[in-house]
C-alpha cells in the first residue's frame, strides 16, 4: 500500500475514532470510548505503528477540540496504538496485538494518565491511580480491542489468509 493510500485510510480511521467517541460511557474518573481501541488494532494490522500513533494523536486532539474527550485520551490511545503496532509488526499475531492494545492503553496509558490528570486537569486522586485510571481504561480497551480482534480474524478468514 503506498503512502497516499495509507494516509487516506489513517484519516478515515481517525474519523471513525472521533465519531465513535459519541459511543462512550463514564467509568470512575475517565470517559471510556471503546471505538478508539478498535481503531488502534485496525491501524496496527493495516497500517503499522507510525500511522496508528498518528491516528491516535489526531483523534485525541479532535475529540478534545470538539469537547468529546479529555486530556486523558492522549496517553491511553497513543500508548495502546504504539504497543499494538509494534507487537503486530513483530509477531503478525492478532490476539497478541489485542493484548498489547489492552496493556498499552489499560496499564501504561492508565498510569501515564495519573500525572496528566494532576498536572493539567487539577485532579487529585491520592495514591489510587490504579483504580481511578487503570481499571476504567482496561474495561474500555478490552471491549474495543477484543471486538477489533474478532473483526480482523473474520476478515482474514474471509480473504483466505
Amino acid at each position: 500500500m503506498n503512502h497516499t493510500k495509507k494516509l487516506t485510510l489513517t484519516a478515515v480511521l481517525t474519523a471513525v475514532a472521533v465519531v465513535g467517541s459519541l459511543l462512550s460511557f463514564p467509568i470512575l474518573g475517565s470517559r471510556c470510548a471503546p471505538v478508539q481501541h478498535m481503531v488502534n488494532v485496525f491501524c496496527a494490522v493495516l497500517l503499522g505503528w507510525r500511522y496508528g500513533l498518528g491516528a491516535a494523536f489526531t483523534a485525541s486532539l479532535l475529540r478534545n477540540l470538539f469537547g468529546l474527550g479529555s486530556l486523558l485520551a492522549f496517553p491511553g490511545s497513543m500508548c495502546g496504538a504504539f504497543l499494538s503496532g509494534v507487537v503486530y509488526a513483530r509477531t503478525k499475531n492478532i490476539w497478541l496485538t489485542v493484548l498489547a492494545e489492552a496493556l498499552g492503553t489499560g496499564i501504561i496509558g492508565g498510569l501515564a494518565a495519573y500525572p496528566i490528570a494532576i498536572l493539567f486537569m487539577g485532579k487529585v486522586a491520592g495514591d489510587v491511580a490504579f483504580y481511578v485510571y487503570v481499571v476504567p481504561f482496561l474495561i474500555s480497551t478490552t471491549c474495543g480491542a477484543f471486538l477489533a480482534g474478532l473483526v480482523v480474524k473474520r476478515f482474514k478468514k474471509f480473504l483466505g489468509e
